[in-house]
């Protein structure tokens, strides 16, 4: 499954040297995560005293976003394993196809009870998996 919202580069975005500042693709890449999750049926999974933790984010950063932008963000799961799952995202500049930045962050399935990482209920693991494999 992929997920793709667009976001169009404001002013508030910008650093002073006039582009996206780094710390601006982490909530563009968060904003299409939660568009990904709204799409992949709610954020039910989050019930049941689960929470997923962000516990690793790598990010690539490969070419500028400027004012006035339409960024593409597109968002998919990657990699399943037993107590954590990965998805790719990239950054696209919609007017000149050009990547901007891509990132592989990771979650782990958190119980709010034991404040440790657990493995993934098995309905939501076949969830997932499906979704890869749709991907694929």
């Amino acid at each position: 499954m992929l997920n793709t919202i667009q976001i169009k580069v404001r002013g508030y975005h910008l650093d002073i040297f006039q582009h996206v500042n780094n710390a601006r693709y982490l909530e563009f890449l968060e904003e299409g995560r939660w568009a990904f999750f709204d799409d992949f049926g709610g954020i039910e999974f989050m019930g049941d005293g689960i929470a997923w933790v962000v516990v690793n984010i790598n990010i690539n950063f490969r070419a500028e976003a400027n004012f006035g932008d339409v960024l593409e963000v597109q968002t998919r799961y990657t990699k399943l394993g037993n107590k954590s799952i990965t998805m790719k995202q990239t950054i696209i500049n919609t007017q000149t196809q050009d990547l901007v930045a891509e990132a592989d962050v990771t979650y782990v399935c958190f119980s709010k009870t034991l404040k440790a990482a657990i493995a993934l209920p098995d309905d939501l693991r076949q969830k997932i998996e499906q979704a890869i494999v749709v991907s694929e």
